[in-house]
């Protein structure tokens, strides 16, 4: 049973969450700051955050970033901002999904889910069975650990992103729509805008470069491709 520690300084949005989880068969933890849901997380090692980003003291985004740094734990975040800006800056920061209240407690109970599944190997690419690592040059991803390597160096991505470099590694040199990588990512069947896959691609071009590497490149207008490596 995934445990979800859901992260609200309002009471009344924790209980609606969690009752809609726990409905679904999922265990969940509650934390009324975000003190207090680093301390919970450290204790109980949950596996997935549902994570609100305005609250008082240390906000949502202080609280990603800090989960970032020991963990890759999906996180999903809630919000009461509806603007673009504001759901790209959640995922730039690491998150892999964002949702806006009023929010549907099923819809976020689905999204939930989704996720969950990507991590458990569910939705895996039907041309690498049976979970043998996808090398191309000095890349490799190994798909039963969901993680990255550069010249046998880790790469810490989130769900979504390993995702978005297992659809480009499925056909190096071919040139991915953004449609495409959502359809690879997702697995929900969800439209996210260009922006959001955008800014998912910079974070994963972003760690490589902090490796001195840069697998992807961009077809302006086009799409991504994954390059010689």
């Amino acid at each position: 049973m995934p445990t979800i520690l859901v992260v609200d300084d309002d009471p009344h949005i924790r209980e609606v969450v969690c009752f809609a989880l726990k409905k679904d068969g999922f265990a969940t933890v509650e934390a009324g700051d975000g003190e207090q849901a680093l301390a919970r997380f450290r204790e109980l090692h949950p596996d997935l955050v549902v994570l609100d980003i305005v609250m008082p003291e240390l906000d949502g985004a202080a609280v990603c970033r800090a989960l970032r740094r020991i963990s890759t734990v999906p996180i999903v975040f809630l919000s009461s901002r509806d603007d673009e800006v504001d759901r790209i800056l959640g995922l730039e920061l690491g998150g892999d999904d964002y949702v806006t209240k009023p929010f549907s407690p099923r819809e976020l109970v689905a999204r939930v889910r989704a996720i969950l599944r990507r991590g458990q190997g569910e939705a895996r690419d039907p041309l690498a069975p049976g979970g043998h690592p996808l090398e191309h040059g000095r890349l490799r991803l190994d798909l039963d650990r969901y993680a990255a390597f550069w010249q046998g160096q880790e790469v810490v991505l989130t769900l979504t992103e390993f995702g978005i470099l297992r659809t480009l590694l499925t056909h190096p040199g071919k040139v991915f729509s953004r449609d495409q990588l959502m359809d690879g990512s997702y697995q929900d069947y969800r439209v996210v805008s260009d922006r959001t896959m955008d800014s998912h691609v910079r974070r994963v071009r972003a760690k490589f470069k902090a490796l001195g590497a840069d697998p992807i490149e961009t077809l302006h207008g086009i799409g991504y491709r994954l390059g010689p490596c």
